[in-house]
Parts: C-alpha cells; sequence; structure tokens
C-alpha cells in the first residue's frame, strides 16, 4: 500500500511509524522491501555518504541528485526530503522554488524542515502552497556551528516549554508530522500527546508515535554510531569480510 502523508497522520495513536533514511535507489529499494512507512532523504547525506564533517555543506542540488534517486525507486514508503542548510530561513520565492524542484521534478512527496516556533510562519506559507511540511524540533544538526556541537535538548524547564510551543506551532501551522531529536523521553511523551499530528523520535525515547534512524547506523556502516542508535547487522564488517575474500582470489588467480 502506498503510504501517503494522510496515512501517516492517522497512524496515530493505532500503529507505530517506521522511518529509516536512504540516500539511492538501491538503498530505497532495500527500505522498502523491509515495508517501512517513510523514508527520508536525509542532508545527513553529507555525514553518511559524501564525507562532509556536517550537514552544513549539503547544497539543494546535492539533496535534488539523491531525492531523484531514491524517486526511481517507485517506493511504497512515503518519500520526505530535507531542506539543506539555510534555504529556509531567507527569500520565501527561493524556498518555495527548491521545494516545487524537489517534488515536481525529482519525485519528492514532502519536505523537512528544521527550527522551532520561529519557522511555523514558513510552514504555514508552505503548506498554504500544497507542499506537505514535516516539522523537526530538539537537535538541529543544522545549527552545530551556532551550538558548538550536539547536545541533547530540553534538559531545562525553559527549553521545554520552548520546544513544547515549537510543537504546538508547527501543529497549528498545518505540518503533517513532527520529528523530536535528542530531547527527554518524558517531554517527547509529553509532546506526543499535546498535539494531534504524529511525531517521530530519533533519540527521544520510545513514546513518540514512531521512530527513524539513519540506515547506514542500523546496518553498521558508520565508522561512529549515536549511543541510541541500535546495530541490527554489522554489514560494514561482511562487506569487508567479501571484499578480502574477493582480493584473496584475484591474488591466487581463482
Amino acid at each position: 500500500m502506498k503510504r501517503t502523508t494522510k496515512t501517516i497522520r492517522q497512524m496515530k495513536g493505532s500503529d507505530q511509524i517506521v522511518c529509516i533514511t536512504a540516500y539511492d535507489a538501491v538503498t530505497a529499494r532495500l527500505a522498502d522491501a523491509a515495508d517501512t512507512d517513510v523514508i527520508l532523504i536525509g542532508d545527513s547525506v553529507g555525514n553518511v555518504v559524501l564525507g562532509f564533517e556536517s550537514t552544513v555543506p549539503v547544497t539543494a542540488d546535492m539533496m535534488a541528485h539523491h531525492t531523484a534517486a531514491v524517486a526511481r525507486a517507485r517506493p511504497n514508503a512515503l518519500v520526505a526530503t530535507d531542506i539543506p542548510f539555510g534555504v529556509a530561513h531567507g527569500d520565501f520565492s527561493d524556498l518555495l522554488k527548491i521545494c516545487m524542484r524537489l517534488m515536481q521534478k525529482c519525485g519528492a512527496e514532502a519536505v523537512k524542515i528544521e527550527g522551532g516556533a520561529e519557522m511555523a510562519p514558513t510552514v504555514a506559507r508552505l503548506t498554504a502552497a500544497g507542499v506537505p511540511v514535516w516539522a523537526h524540533i530538539g537537535l538541529q544538526a543544522q545549527n552545530v556551528f551556532q551550538e558548538g556541537g550536539y547536545r541533547k535538548y530540553g534538559k531545562t524547564p525553559e527549553e521545554r516549554a520552548s520546544l513544547l510551543a515549537a510543537a504546538k506551532a508547527h501543529e497549528k501551522a498545518g505540518a503533517f508530522a513532527l520529528l523530536l531529536e535528542m530531547m527527554p523521553s518524558d517531554l517527547a511523551a509529553e509532546i506526543t500527546r499535546a498535539v494531534s499530528i504524529p511525531t517521530i523520535g530519533i533519540g527521544a525515547g520510545k513514546d513518540c508515535d514512531g521512530q527513524i534512524l539513519v540506515m547506514h547506523d542500523v546496518l553498521g556502516l558508520t565508522p561512529r554510531r549515536p549511543s541510541f542508535a541500535k546495530l541490527y547487522c554489522d554489514a560494514g564488517a561482511q562487506i569487508v569480510s567479501a571484499l578480502r575474500a574477493y582480493r584473496d582470489d584475484v591474488k591466487k588467480r581463482n
């Protein structure tokens, strides 16, 4: 069954939403074969695939390239893609053009935007234009240079109140879902109860309406896996073993 933003919204409170990242047709086909609900072309492609130290260098052109590759797999999962660093904070017409490109030419079915309550007016304008928006609060990797690193958010009363307000603002603005990253599980649970749209957690505990992980973390293909990411398969070690076996065969003329 093809997943849409409507079917994802309808899963709140009835079934857990399974989300995973993919960055090309190969990983998209694997994700879809596992019957995932949402495939996200994350700007994490910068760290995971392209060799950058953060998501900041990822451009709209890069996101378009990888989004189109995933969409060519024609997955049943909803195809969502990240709006890269800085774009959502610039001129709205430029942002809308990039969203149009990602949806019309590249096959995205929704976009994900990082930002707190200050981003809600932009989300409202996009949804009014017919662009489905997945709002992202908590840890925002695109702010890594401003924050000086990665950390858990929502530890203080002020941050908790700010995150709860941001969630409600995005809900009011028309976001179809919320991504909650790196926050206390009790806060994620409170936000999940407080909004009518689904919450997808990453490093936010088990009480969200769904979960997302980076595929390469799940498969053991990244050198440093986040503490919250469970290793389900050490594919990296298996691939190295296979390549060594191939190398040995070549050396022995087998």
